[in-house]
């Protein structure tokens, strides 16, 4: 226990500052895993709107400092890497998704 009243405020204070954080970063891995679900149930246009809305969850919670900025980035960078592996390998082989060539 602590000695000092500022000490037992702080304790107070960090239980509190824990749980939030806590709350954060498991929303994030539950959006992180629903991407994932939809990447692997190939519904691309669905798991598109949830990667815009996941990499604002991953740079908000970076900017507050639950998780650092290097891995959001990279978070980030495996959520388009996924989406465009997944529209490699369905779209027919010769053509391509760049709608000028």
């Amino acid at each position: 226990m602590p000695q000092r009243k500022c000490a037992a405020k702080r304790l107070r204070a960090d239980k509190k500052r824990r749980l939030h954080n806590v709350k954060i970063k498991n929303d994030l891995k539950q959006s992180l895993k629903k991407f994932q679900r939809l990447i692997a149930a190939k519904n691309i246009d669905e798991a598109r709107k949830l990667q815009i809305e996941c990499s604002s969850k991953l740079d908000k919670a970076a900017r507050k400092g639950i998780i650092s900025k290097s891995l959001a980035n990279r978070k980030k960078s495996q959520l388009a890497k996924a989406i465009n592996k997944t529209l490699s390998t369905t779209q027919p082989s010769g053509t391509s998704n760049n709608p000028n060539g």
